[in-house]
């Protein structure tokens, strides 16, 4: 599957030894890079970091406005949620239902987003199960927190209770797969 990635790039600090200042972007200047990868073999993120620069990648799978963001946990709400799954397409999307009370949730936070830097051909999404999104919630048939349900085509295939980060991994690498 071919993707093409545009990266926003933005200096973190002049390369040493340093170009005259006129050469230089100025912490206001970008420079964009549009290229294309095949996401069959997953790329690392963290090939990105080893650069001078700071760099958001976003996905050219976009529709009516809703962007679908690789590399990041993307929040949603009621609103967002359909439309950015839709958006994604034949990619696997992952859904991390959580409360702001939740503690074994605030645990498994970082970890799910290292999860997404990794894994740049996977959407990442979190939805706080609150009184605003009770709704949206009660469709996709939450009962604890935190629960992550996989998603392919838009249908939930797997889905996760509890802060299980090794089963989290497997489900979503198991539908992957498929």
């Amino acid at each position: 599957m071919a993707l093409q990635i545009h990266h926003l790039c933005r200096p973190i600090s002049p390369p040493s030894p340093s170009p005259s200042p006129s050469s230089w972007p100025t912490n206001h200047s970008n420079i964009t890079v549009r290229s294309s990868f095949n996401l069959a073999k997953p790329t690392s993120i963290k090939t990105v970091k080893k650069t001078r620069y700071s760099v958001t990648v976003r996905s050219s799978l976009e529709t009516s406005g809703t962007a679908v963001v690789v590399g990041q946990v993307t929040e949603v709400d009621k609103d967002t949620f359909w439309p950015i799954v839709n958006a994604a397409g034949d990619k696997t999307v992952v859904l991390d239902m959580y409360t702001q009370w939740c503690g074994p949730c605030k645990i498994i936070a970082p970890r799910f987003q290292e999860l997404a830097e990794k894994n740049l051909d996977v959407v990442f999404l979190k939805l706080d199960c609150n009184q605003e999104n009770k709704p949206l919630a009660k469709e996709l048939g939450i009962k604890v927190v935190p629960t992550f349900k996989i998603l392919k085509h838009g249908k939930i295939v797997k889905e996760v209770t509890g802060a299980k980060f090794d089963n989290l991994v497997a489900a979503m690498e198991d539908v992957r797969a498929s």
